[in-house]
């Protein structure tokens, strides 16, 4: 995580008046897109050695895999190393 973040919170704040807002300590929100991350890497490793799959069902799967790493890009702004963040289809944030 990058050292301008440790230490800081995630607040979230409702749209409803008179509801409390939640505030999330950054490491624990850095803590689970690692998790996210990990076990992404873990279900596409699972997916290419899959013998049971055609070429196609696994580019059809790997786009999906693809794709929700494009969604989570907007957290790379929390790495310190920038190849450590997530990358979406065009392999950039």
């Amino acid at each position: 995580m990058g050292k301008r973040w440790q230490g800081g919170m995630l607040r979230l704040l409702p749209g409803k008046e008179g509801t409390q807002s939640k505030d999330i300590p950054l490491e624990l929100l850095f803590s689970k897109l690692i998790g996210i991350r990990d076990k992404l890497r873990v279900l596409e490793m699972r997916i290419n050695s899959n013998a049971a799959l055609t070429a196609e069902e696994k580019l059809d799967l790997q786009g999906y895999l693809t794709r929700c790493y494009g969604s989570l890009t907007t957290f790379n702004v929390l790495f310190a190393a920038k190849e450590s963040g997530f990358a979406g289809q065009s392999g950039k944030e």
